[in-house]
């Protein structure tokens, strides 16, 4: 009866170590968030400076688009992250609560909209009548 235990007991721990064997080491993944800032103009906003954080608030920071408006912050931990971005001194709202997971990429449109006053690279200004 012992060996029996015994026989078994040493089945299952070697049936244990086979799986977690076969499983491999746990790597933690990351998460990308990718978009595009666009102006009032609906035009992409070059070199505009894209602002992100976790939700909670926990370490801010900043990335800037390209020449053609497109961001791609990578890296980031699985969590819900805050993100804002400014450009020629319009600034978008907050998009809140943007959620990624571990391998996903989370494409996200930044609009900029808000101004004290509209500078004048957004102002269509019209032609002089002569």
């Amino acid at each position: 009866m012992r060996r029996i235990v015994l026989f078994r007991a040493i089945l299952l721990l070697a049936l244990v170590t086979a799986r977690s064997v076969a499983a491999g080491p746990q790597k933690k993944g990351t998460a990308t968030l990718a978009g595009v800032v666009l102006g009032p103009d609906d035009q992409p906003v070059p070199h505009a400076a894209v602002t992100y954080q976790s939700s909670g608030g926990n370490a801010p920071h900043a990335v800037h688009a390209d020449a053609h408006g497109h961001f791609t912050i990578t890296k980031l931990r699985s969590d819900n992250y805050d993100m804002r971005a400014s450009g020629k001194g319009v600034f978008s709202e907050w998009q809140k609560n943007i959620t990624v997971h571990s391998g996903q990429t989370k494409n996200v449109t930044l609009r900029l909209i808000y101004a004290k006053e509209v500078p004048k690279a957004y102002v269509k200004t019209k032609p002089n009548p002569q």
